[in-house]
């Protein structure tokens, strides 16, 4: 069974940092393009980044570009997003997916994660 595991979600300042964890179960996600989308309350599911499994190429959404990197981990089997400088906006439910091409796109999720909560405030 495919199975996506979201980690390290939590209650940050406004410029503090979290490291979110995405561990595949059942399956490599190294060969996987791999997204995390974020939800924010009263709002549509958006892509924020995904990191590439043919090339390592990596692309993120303009709102997180020098804040946010994604890195894969293969001998963890595990992809992760170091956020950096975070702000309030930033607070959303975090999902982690695998992409059928490497396009942010919710149509071209094939597994969603459940989702872990980041909340950014003072």
């Amino acid at each position: 069974q495919v199975q996506l595991v979201e980690s390290g979600g939590g209650l940050v300042q406004p410029g503090g940092s979290l490291r979110l964890s995405c561990t595949g179960a059942g399956f490599s996600l190294e060969h996987y393009h791999i997204a995390w989308f974020r939800r924010a309350p009263g709002k549509e599911r958006e892509g924020v980044s995904y990191i590439n499994s043919d090339d390592g190429t990596t692309y993120y959404t303009d709102s997180v570009k020098g804040r946010f990197t994604i890195s894969r981990d293969n001998g963890k089997n595990t992809v992760h997003l170091q956020m950096n400088n975070l702000k309030p906006q930033d607070t959303a439910v975090y999902y982690c997916a695998t992409l059928s091409v490497p396009i942010l796109a919710n149509s071209l999720v094939t597994y969603w994660g459940q989702g872990t909560q980041v909340t950014v405030s003072s």
